[in-house]
């Protein structure tokens, strides 16, 4: 088990670092090739949700194939709620300071735009099922528990055998969804537990429960389909985003979030991963593997602010998001901002790493004092 967690521990880290870069977008508006990058590495960088996805399912099988699934589910429940409820407070007072700001020195403007901007941070199904109503970059913590509770309903009904198909078909109908729209029109939000996450966190499940270890033998052969699949999953989105539709590059960058080559990438680089467990022993990376998750709960709110300081010096004549400067900086700017945030907010005893994120005075006062 200690082997698995520390390869899986080390791609971890560099898959935030890739979560992080698609949500800065570097590069993307300084012309042809700026475009050109920025198509790169978003489409190199969209095998990083699907593989915490795959990550989250295979450990929950590890957990609970030949044990009661409960008292582990309401753990992992546990902690993902506090998760999201801890990047929800962070995000909140930052992102309303930005509507107060925006809207001047008016007071009625003030009011309106804060009772709207709080009325869409409350809509229910967007707050608890969707993780949209504050951030979208949070969908992912609301996606992950409902996606472990289908599994967990699965364990209790001894129904796991038919998870994978029904994930599936389900993700099928969401990436009609989502970027095979031409075919047909599926008039419903799909980046979600059932018609995404659902699918990759079977796809771990399975991975774990089926007993497979891929052998280190077989570790070039895994990692040659890593390349391949990564490719094919370039080729694919290009051909989806200006093939098909006669746009260019230089007209501006496709952004559709997952391909059906995704899942192969996603799968052959999990099975690499597995199949070299001492991958980045002799690096500090697999150490630093348990940050991830708390640079991608706090990165929306220090990536709100980080934008906004273009503000103030283009009051000083310098357009800063048009220089390559800005766009060389923003991304570690905003994962290394985050990381220190969550460093100091564990530090403090705001949160606990690894356990419950729920801010407590209680744990403040014994940590500072």
């Amino acid at each position: 088990m200690a082997d698995r967690l520390q390869s899986i521990d080390s791609m971890r880290l560099l898959a935030m670092v890739f979560i992080v870069s698609i949500h800065t977008d570097p590069f993307r508006g300084l012309g042809v090739y700026g475009n050109t990058l920025n198509f790169l590495i978003d489409s190199t960088a969209r095998f990083a949700v699907p593989f915490f996805f795959v990550t989250s399912g295979y450990f929950f099988a590890l957990k609970t194939v030949h044990r009661d699934p409960t008292k582990y589910f309401i753990k992992r429940a546990i902690i993902i709620t506090s998760l999201y409820i801890f990047g929800l407070l962070l995000a909140f007072p930052v992102f309303i300071t930005g509507t107060v700001i925006r809207s001047g020195t008016d007071t009625e403007a003030i009011v309106q735009s804060s009772l709207l901007r709080i009325g869409e941070f409350i809509a229910p199904v967007e707050l608890l099922y969707y993780g949209t109503s504050i951030s979208v970059i949070l969908w992912f913590l609301p996606a992950l528990l409902f996606s472990l509770g289908l599994i967990y309903l699965a364990i209790l009904s001894k129904t796991t055998k038919y998870l994978l198909p029904i994930s599936i078909g389900l993700h099928i109908i969401g990436l009609l969804g989502a970027s095979y729209t031409m075919f047909v029109d599926i008039p419903l939000e799909t980046r979600d537990a059932l018609f995404f996450g659902f699918f990759y966190t079977s796809l771990g499940y399975w991975i774990a429960a089926s007993d497979w270890q891929p052998d280190s033998a077989h570790s070039t052969l895994y990692l040659g389909a890593t390349i391949l699949f990564s490719i094919l999953h370039i080729g694919e989105r290009y051909m989806l985003g200006y093939v098909l539709t006669g746009e260019t590059l230089a007209q501006g960058v496709y952004t559709a979030s997952y391909t059906i080559s995704t899942a192969f990438l996603t799968l052959s680089l999990f099975l690499f991963l597995l199949s070299r467990p001492h991958f980045g022993r002799s690096t500090p990376v697999p150490a630093w593997g348990k940050y991830a998750v708390g640079i991608y709960v706090v990165h929306p709110a220090v990536l709100y602010i980080v934008e906004r300081t273009d503000g103030p010096i283009r009051h000083i004549g310098i357009e800063a998001t048009d220089t390559l400067l800005w766009h060389l900086l923003l991304t570690p700017a905003t994962f290394f901002g985050a990381l220190l945030v969550y460093f100091i907010a564990h530090k403090i005893g705001l949160i606990e790493m690894g356990g419950d994120h729920l801010p407590r005075l209680s744990r403040i006062r014994s940590q500072l004092f």
